[in-house]
């Protein structure tokens, strides 16, 4: 990540299968814009002009050459569960859903990013999903809990950075709102920004997120496949001791055409012990790595927090929807987490099904929903999406090094090797 001159980052969002995003349009720094040739929105335009004026005197901005290509979990063998994925295995399989990514790399302090997931195409505060969280530890400073708990809505995309960003995003995503055509009269919004801590590769206390970064992770947020590893707001995040971040993965709940799909995407930036299909990968890796030390290894921390965001077309309401975002965790648990009294573990839900979207009119009417005893599929598959999209963002992850120090990615031919011992691999 040390290849990018200051003042340079990269907005993601439609992965074109190489594993890598595409850069701003305008140059060291800038939006991108859908791959549809969507115009940028007003306020886009009127941040990019200062961007565009101070290019002019910039350093010319030499990219990094892109990193060997690392495989996801399933590329190689590691299936994990049983159900069946999307298309896709990501949270885009869940129709309607768009991820957009920022990646923000200036000289060798700053290491962070913005990840934003829309649930829709169209505008989230007048056409309002269903929408419930879940917190498993509440060592984090999530915004918009409250109001979500209470009205079991999301009024606004979710947006993910790091720890001291986390107000940043949310005011430059508030602005970027009221901004567009039909918000005129608006007085009230309720934005949903979670975060993780990156700083122990990540300058967190110059909070660099910007305005033109939220924007640029928003405008460029597309359907398709999700770029996954030290990307957006998984930058700089670590994960039982190696490169963690991004994942994503997804379910179908049966092979019927009727069947709903879940989609999961995480930040991960936990501690634990790593734990793939039930092999105790990190105790195995600690192992070999004494024998080939011939000393006792420092054992990574038990530390850090992990943002889940959990997506699906079931017509389910903000109740059952808390009960999905609760079988999360039972995912995660599996991945060896130790959820630690300084880790800020969320899952944030929410459906997509047009019946249940919730406008901002009076008189709505009630619509039929998933019953209680319907959610049993619901649940089986968040679990299994969750643990492999943690099992993603470990694989996809790349080393990232600043000035603050570096993490090694995770090694993948040991592991397999290892997994290929507990004959785990497919």
């Amino acid at each position: 990540m040390s290849g990018l001159a200051r003042g340079t980052y990269l907005a993601v969002g439609l992965d074109s299968g190489n594993g890598r995003g595409y850069p701003g349009e305008f140059g060291p720094l800038g939006a991108t814009p859908d791959p549809d040739g969507t115009a940028m929105s007003p306020y886009a335009r009127f941040l990019a002009l200062p961007v565009l004026l101070l290019s002019l005197y910039a350093p010319a901005v030499t990219a990094q050459a892109p990193p060997a290509e690392r495989p996801r979990a399933r590329d190689v063998g590691v299936v994990i569960g049983t159900l069946s994925t999307g298309p896709l295995n990501a949270i885009t399989d869940v129709a309607g859903v768009r991820v957009g990514h920022t990646t923000v790399v200036e000289g060798d302090l700053v290491r962070t990013g913005v990840t934003a997931i829309l649930p829709h195409g169209g505008n989230v505060f007048r056409e309002r999903v269903p929408a419930a969280i879940y917190t498993a530890n509440g060592f984090g400073k999530l915004l918009g809990v409250t109001q979500v708990d209470e009205l079991g809505e999301l009024e606004t995309p979710i947006l993910l950075t790091c720890t001291l960003c986390v107000w940043r995003a949310a005011d430059a995503m508030v602005e970027w709102l009221l901004a567009l055509s039909d918000m005129e009269g608006v007085g009230s919004i309720n934005p949903v920004v979670g975060e993780t801590n990156d700083g122990g590769l990540n300058d967190i206390r110059s909070r660099p997120i910007r305005p033109e970064h939220v924007v640029a992770a928003l405008e460029s947020a597309t359907s398709g496949p999700v770029t996954e590893g030290s990307v957006g707001a998984g930058t700089a995040t670590r994960a039982f001791g190696f490169k963690g971040g991004i994942g994503t993965s997804s379910r179908l709940t049966s092979e019927s055409d009727d069947a709903y799909t879940v989609g999961v995407l995480v930040q991960s930036n936990f501690g634990g012990s790593l734990t793939i299909s039930g092999v105790p990968v990190g105790r195995e890796l600690q192992r070999r790595a004494e024998e080939r030390a011939q000393r006792t290894i420092p054992k990574p921390s038990p530390d850090g927090s992990i943002m889940m965001v959990v997506a699906t077309d079931a017509p389910i309401s903000d109740r059952n929807l808390r009960r999905l975002a609760l079988r999360a965790v039972t995912g995660l648990a599996r991945t060896g987490t130790s959820m630690s009294n300084g880790s800020g573990d969320y899952v944030i839900a929410f459906s997509t099904a047009e019946s249940m979207r919730r406008p901002v009119v009076a008189g709505a009417e009630a619509v039929p929903e998933v019953s209680n005893s319907g959610m049993g599929g619901l649940f089986r598959a968040v679990a299994e999406a969750t643990e492999e999209a943690v099992i993603n963002s470990l694989f996809k992850a790349t080393p990232v090094t600043s000035a603050s120090g570096a993490v090694e990615a995770l090694p993948i031919e040991e592991t397999l090797e290892i997994l290929r011992s507990y004959r785990a691999l497919d």
